[in-house]
């Protein structure tokens, strides 16, 4: 595997391979003729040909090849030869993407450690300075799609550190490197051409055209293709700028969440009490009733107010029976639709919570639990499917199959169904 160095350019092997294409059909045709291919500006071309390529020769061959299929493909999809020229002329393949799409961490964070940097006081303090600065078009934005400001500032926060950092990976460099990599060719290929149709409507010139090494792009980091179903020209200067035009950040932003179900008349959740004894397996996704069906079992707010009026709330306890527990709703299941991640969507609620003056988290998280690995969590999945308590294909990763193998389990064995992974859990699984 290559180490990350400097981007390898392509524009003369591009325009090499497209000349010597021509040339080969020309030759081909019967009627056409006989055209020799170019010759590479080489010395002693006749010796060079019958040495080996090197394994860097060979990787910019194949991807000059990959481009030029794509660049059929685009044109045959109605992309023009001017944008077509604009994005690939000086296309560069980037080593460094395909390490970091390559790399998955080992160790897995807590909820606790990911909202100790999330909600931290200078991110809270940072967030409340530059909402003011702002206010305006945020203000516009929540207006227009009912998604408060402080919403909408928190995942400008949350993704790009209000502004000061969303990536200077150019777009379409990083979608043709993981589209020639290959582990996830046919999805890097939709937001590639997404992203040409971007370059094509003149949003964004190639050049600002930037992002993260995933080809998420702006302030608040749209892929390609969301940015073609939600991306909003705010400001009226016939651009949806997300780089540069706080108007279209905020209300590009907006309308992704209002269109992904965020409702407008109801909060994103609320912290909880549990009673005595409540029965923890009914924090499960599937489960959804009224705050007032919720009230009914003695669920309450940190203050004993009435819960939130919410029609379909689910009960959430990210670090099990003995962390603090929440209400939340469609608003924000919605912002789980913008990443689904539980852990970053409490991120954006609790500093919007925390932008608008209110209270953090308030019951204790159980810092003295540890998060399993990725082979550590292979390990519980293995184990449970070979007890009966059927967790899924085994890869290292939680997900809903997994927390009903163990809510399975948990109950068997008489401890409080939370499907909460801990070391102590895998321990009785490996004796028994």
């Amino acid at each position: 595997m290559y180490e990350p160095h400097e981007p390898i350019s392509l524009p003369s092997r591009l325009s090499w391979l497209t000349s010597l294409a021509l040339a080969v059909a020309l030759a081909g045709c019967a009627s056409a003729p006989s055209v020799a291919p170019p010759a590479p500006a080489v010395a002693n071309t006749t010796s060079r040909a019958a040495e080996p390529l090197s394994d860097e020769a060979a990787l910019q061959q194949g991807f000059a090849r990959w481009v030029e299929a794509f660049i059929a493909s685009a044109r045959a999809a109605g992309v023009g030869e001017a944008t077509l020229h604009a994005a690939f002329d000086g296309v560069h393949y980037l080593p460094r993407v395909v390490a970091l799409d390559q790399t998955q961490p080992e160790f897995n964070r807590t909820v606790w450690d990911y909202l100790d940097n999330a909600v931290s006081p200078q991110r809270v303090t940072r967030g409340q300075d530059k909402l003011l600065q702002i206010r305006a078009e945020a203000d516009a934005a929540a207006a227009r799609y009912g998604v408060p400001a402080s919403i909408l500032a928190a995942i400008w926060g949350m993704e790009s550190n209000y502004g000061s950092n969303y990536g200077d990976i150019p777009t379409i460099d990083a979608l043709a490197t993981l589209g020639f990599e290959g582990r996830r060719e046919d999805w890097a290929r939709s937001q590639l051409l997404a992203a040409l149709k971007i370059l094509q409507n003149g949003d964004i010139d190639r050049a600002h055209m930037v992002g993260s090494w995933a080809g998420a792009m702006g302030q608040t980091q749209f892929l390609p293709s969301n940015f073609l179903a939600y991306a909003v020209d705010a400001d009226g200067d016939g651009r949806r700028d997300i780089w540069g035009s706080m108007a279209d950040v905020m209300a590009s932003t907006a309308n992704f969440l209002a269109r992904s179900g965020w409702q407008a008349d109801q909060v994103w959740g609320s912290e909880v009490q549990l009673p005595p004894g409540f029965d923890v397996g009914r924090a499960d996704a599937g489960l959804r009733q009224s705050s007032a069906l919720w009230a009914a079992e003695g669920l309450r707010t940190m203050d004993g107010a009435p819960l939130p009026d919410v029609p379909d709330a689910e009960l959430l306890l990210p670090a099990g029976a003995r962390g603090p527990a929440f209400l939340v709703g469609p608003s924000f299941r919605a912002i789980l639709r913008y990443n689904n991640s539980v852990s970053y969507a409490l991120g954006v609620s609790l500093l919007a919570q925390r932008l608008d003056n209110g209270p953090g988290v308030q019951a204790p998280w159980p810092r003295d639990l540890r998060a399993l690995t990725r082979s550590q969590l292979l390990e519980l999945q293995t184990a449970l499917n070979q007890r009966g308590f059927a967790s899924g294909t085994p890869d290292g990763m939680m997900g809903p199959a997994t927390r009903d193998g163990l809510r399975r389990y948990q109950r068997s064995i008489g401890l409080p169904a939370d499907g909460y992974p801990d070391l102590d859990l895998l321990q009785r699984l490996q004796a028994n």
